[in-house]
């Protein structure tokens, strides 16, 4: 059962924060309304440009790219530009966009108008895979249009399904699966127009910098985080940049966290030495890891780093679009290697195998994802080789205790927490199902 927890300075109602003042419930059109929503202070978009490159807001898809200049390019190729909210969420250990577009779908569609006039975009598209959201989506888009036309566009929920340039193939009519670059969504994307593919957290952080410019700084370096690993419950959270990790292991209740599986799949795996660093992008990246979407699994006690690097390339593997012949190849490469280790059964030249791997694999495929495969075993090699080591000289009792791997394995992924139907106007409340939600009500820390 996931958890949403209002974690450090952010008490529930917070101006400027994304969780909002009741995170368990969907928010109607008229109270996001009566909170300040689809108005603000700065309604121009130049001015919000402005006060969104000042902040340094950064996209929370994953990649961390700035959203002013994301912004400015697709304004600056001209013709009729199309804006997408990107609610696809692939990685298995994140809620937070689905949660967002469950509970406060309106904050969403808010930023995506802003967007799209920053932009001059005439069309929009919120583009996602989960049923729940989509109909929430649906159902907000009737209680307040945005001044352009909005598609819903669902697709099956894959790892590379998220993929910008999946998402305008998916919207155009085909696959949700990458495409060659160039050219890119913000060049040529939905129907040849120039494109803006924004995650959807990215779109409701523009949405409340609208409202309240002058907390600007604050909503940028605020960032939502799904925090899973050991015997407790996933916790959804928000949190400003500069947390320790450590103080985010001990509100999920892994005090005793030996590492963690940072940025879904993308970070890479840390020690319980970097549990001293700072949620950070820019720290992170320099320890040689990353925030990517947000979701920090942490390793308990007795958790071996190779079964859990082993368990995510195979994820990964399993994943694959398989339009790369390089990625097909090299992500079941890695994940033998891997699996090799766990069971005590890897030859003398496996690390050298996976040294060359790591090194040489990122940056041919079509997306990511062999990207995160590699960089996985890379940052198993870097951050724990003297376990490695061992592993060659005698099997591994912490991996042996697992189940022998097989075809196709993939990480569970966290369950979105529960969140109530706002009830129609002369109707009860209505709650979805905790088969389809999986949740609980906020708690404090």
């Amino acid at each position: 059962m996931t958890t949403i927890r209002f974690l450090t300075a952010l008490p529930p109602g917070s101006p400027g924060s994304v969780l909002g003042p009741a995170p368990d419930r969907e928010e109607s059109a008229e109270a996001y309304r009566a909170a300040g929503g689809y108005a603000g202070a700065a309604d121009g978009p130049d001015e919000l440009l402005h006060h969104l490159a000042a902040s340094g807001l950064r996209g929370r898809g994953g990649a961390g790219f700035p959203a002013a200049v994301k912004l400015r390019a697709v304004g600056e190729r001209g013709g009729l530009p199309v804006v997408v909210a990107n609610g696809e969420e692939g990685e298995p250990g994140s809620v937070k966009d689905r949660w967002l577009l469950r509970a406060r779908p309106h904050l969403v569609l808010d930023g995506l108008a802003r967007a799209a006039r920053i932009t001059g975009a005439v069309r929009g598209y919120v583009y996602l895979s989960d049923p729940e959201a989509a109909a929430r989506v649906r159902r907000a888009l009737a209680e307040q249009q945005p001044h352009l036309p909005v598609q819903v566009v669902e697709t099956p929920r894959t790892y590379v399904a998220g993929e910008e340039s999946a998402a305008v193939r998916r919207i155009n009519g085909g696959p949700a699966l990458p495409t060659a670059k160039p050219p890119r969504p913000f060049e040529q994307g939905v129907a040849g127009a120039p494109t803006l593919v924004a995650n959807v957290e990215t779109l409701a952080r523009i949405a409340l910098t609208a409202a309240r410019p002058d907390l600007r700084r604050r909503i940028a370096r605020t960032t939502l985080v799904t925090l899973s690993g050991g015997s407790a419950a996933p916790v959804l959270t928000e949190v400003p940049y500069g947390v320790p990790l450590r103080t985010l292991a001990v509100a999920h209740g892994s005090a005793d966290a030996t590492g963690a599986l940072m940025g879904g799949l993308f970070g890479g795996l840390v020690d319980a030495r970097a549990l001293g660093l700072a949620l950070d992008p820019d720290a992170l990246a320099a320890a040689g890891t990353a925030l990517g979407c947000g979701a920090i699994h942490f390793l308990a006690p007795g958790t071996c780093p190779v079964a859990t690097a082993a368990l995510a390339v195979a994820h990964l593997a399993a994943e694959s679009a398989r339009q790369c012949g390089v990625c097909t190849a090299g992500t079941a490469a890695v994940g033998g290697a891997l699996d090799a280790l766990a069971a005590g059964t890897a030859g003398p030249d496996t690390l050298a195998h996976l040294h060359r791997w790591s090194q040489g694999l990122p940056g041919r495929g079509a997306c990511g994802l062999l990207d995160a495969a590699a960089g996985t075993a890379g940052s198993l090699l870097r951050t724990f080789p003297g376990l490695v080591r061992s592993h060659l000289a005698a099997p591994c009792p912490a991996c042996a205790g697992g189940p022998p791997p097989a075809a196709g394995r993939r990480l569970p992924a966290v369950a979105v927490p529960e969140v109530a139907r706002a009830p129609l106007p002369g109707a009860p409340d209505a709650v979805t199902s905790g088969a389809a939600a999986g949740g609980s009500t906020p708690s404090p820390a």
